[in-house]
């Protein structure tokens, strides 16, 4: 089964991100282990490629990875904070060399929020001006957001605004945070409460539904996932049995994820969906597992759903 895997190609940054997982430590891959890296995962029918970092598009060798990569016949993306792309140039070289796909961390609807998180003045409006030029060059563009404190109670509202202004945005991706990386552990204020951010995030998946747009939303449990149990991520590689491999710049390295499965408490014993369930994330260590309640909604029909490409 065709997968996307990623490479981390340079630990280097253009912001300060208060939550951010994977901080700089200044090392940036090899042109030629990067190349090694894609002709194994070419082997392994890889679907697409993400360039991840860091910031990727500070990495100097980023466009010969991406022709590389489409010379291997897939697609190549990146993950990008988007300060670099406003420049209309430089994307354009990254356009002409393969790129057709970006995934943009767009943390707030508010500007204020937003550079607050990123800790980084003008970075909103270079997001923006990004975004446009992806769209005037035919780039796919996805909009990344991190649940965080900050955001947790307006999550429509960056779903309705992104709607309403940037039409030619189709998909958007909901990564509750990761609170036990880095900068998040030294700062436990941007640590969302999941009853906070629960209300949000249903008529955010609601409105971008009803838009005829598409989400993923990873690690959120099912019991805070209203009706769209099935656009779970980690419910995804359960169900379609797929793996996710990341090369990392520190002692990770090359890892494969194969499971999904993070706490689950007694409550989840008698829960219908607790076969395809990934539970919680760091379990009453940032989130509580108090929290957590048991659904009985059927498990096989969510199964069919996602089997079924819906």
């Amino acid at each position: 089964m065709a997968e996307l895997y990623y490479i981390q190609v340079i630990r280097k940054c253009n912001q300060n991100c208060r939550f951010c997982s994977n901080p700089s430590n200044e090392k940036a891959i090899t042109a030629a282990a990067a190349r090694k890296l894609i002709d194994k995962y070419a082997r392994l029918n890889a679907a697409g490629i993400i360039f991840t970092g860091g910031e990727p598009t500070l990495y100097q060798g980023l466009a010969g990875l991406i022709k590389y990569t489409a010379g291997k016949n897939i697609e190549p993306r990146i993950t990008t904070n988007c300060q670099k792309i406003s420049d209309m140039s430089y994307l354009q070289s990254l356009r002409d060399a393969g790129l057709s796909h970006i995934h943009c961390s767009l943390y707030s609807h508010e500007a204020r929020t937003h550079e607050y998180l990123t800790r980084t003045p003008g970075s909103y409006g270079k997001l923006t001006r990004a975004l446009y030029n992806a769209w005037k060059l035919g780039i796919r563009t996805d909009i990344n957001t991190v649940i965080n404190r900050f955001n947790s109670r307006k999550l429509h509202l960056l779903a309705e605004f992104i709607i309403d202004n940037f039409p030619f945005v189709r998909h958007f991706v909901f990564n509750n945070m990761d609170p036990g990386m880095d900068r998040a552990v030294e700062d436990t204020s941007t640590v969302p409460v999941m009853s906070e951010f629960e209300a949000s995030l249903a008529k955010a998946m609601r409105l971008i539904t009803e838009s005829g747009r598409t989400f993923r939303v990873e690690r959120v449990p099912l019991c805070f996932m209203a009706e769209f149990q099935h656009c779970a991520t980690e419910t995804r590689k359960i169900v379609k049995a797929e793996d996710r491999k990341t090369y990392f710049l520190d002692e990770k390295k090359l890892v494969t994820q194969t499971s999904w499965e993070h706490g689950k408490s007694d409550r989840c014993r008698i829960c219908g969906l607790k076969e395809i369930c990934a539970g919680l994330y760091k379990m009453d260590v940032y989130y509580s597992s108090a929290e957590l309640c048991p659904v009985f909604a059927d498990a096989e029909a969510i199964k069919k759903r996602i089997l079924d490409g819906r």
